[in-house]
């Protein structure tokens, strides 16, 4: 039974003195630490936040229903207030606003879904084409010839105080699946 009692310097050898000085001073430099954290992060959000967040989506106002008559695509331009981080602007794109059967619109984004090209419509043939790699696409946006992966993308749209407005969206080329950008 001969236990053996560590020695002082054995025992507190991991354990340095700090006096009073140096622990005041690592003190105030922890809370000058914290206060400078607290006052970054909110500049830092207003940094670099904005430039993270995806454009902002607004209903567009396009045209009058009346406008449109049946199975007669009519290219239709779409003014837009975008915000995209800090920067606020006015776009203007087109679209195509189709009537079908029973007063239904759809739009269509103005961009073929091969790479993105802009497409026409062929009233003599009753179709819309794509001139860049001939695809061809009918009034429903199905892809009748050529090399587009997927039908013609369709925008989300509403009939509102007798107006017709959509959301202006623009999707991945190239692919089969409707990727939005």
């Amino acid at each position: 039974m001969n236990r053996r009692i560590p020695h002082t310097e054995e025992r507190h050898r991991f354990i340095h003195a700090i006096s009073r000085r140096g622990f005041l001073g690592k003190f105030i430099g922890m809370i000058a630490a914290l206060i400078g954290t607290i006052l970054i992060l909110p500049l830092a959000g207003y940094t670099i936040l904005p430039a993270m967040k995806r454009r902002s989506e607004e209903w567009a106002d396009i045209l009058d229903p009346a406008q449109l008559k049946p199975f007669e695509p009519k290219s239709v331009e779409v003014v837009m207030s975008m915000k995209d981080g800090w920067l606020k602007s006015t776009a203007v794109k087109s679209v195509w606003a189709v009537r079908k059967n029973e007063g239904e619109i759809v739009i269509y984004s103005p961009l073929c879904t091969h790479l993105g090209c802009g497409y026409r419509w062929e009233a003599e043939r009753q179709v819309f084409f794509c001139p860049c790699h001939a695809s061809v696409f009918n009034i429903d946006g199905q892809v009748l010839a050529g090399p587009a992966p997927r039908p013609l993308d369709i925008l989300p749209v509403k009939i509102e105080n007798g107006r017709v407005w959509t959301i202006y969206k623009e999707f991945k080329a190239g692919t089969p699946k409707k990727i939005e950008l």
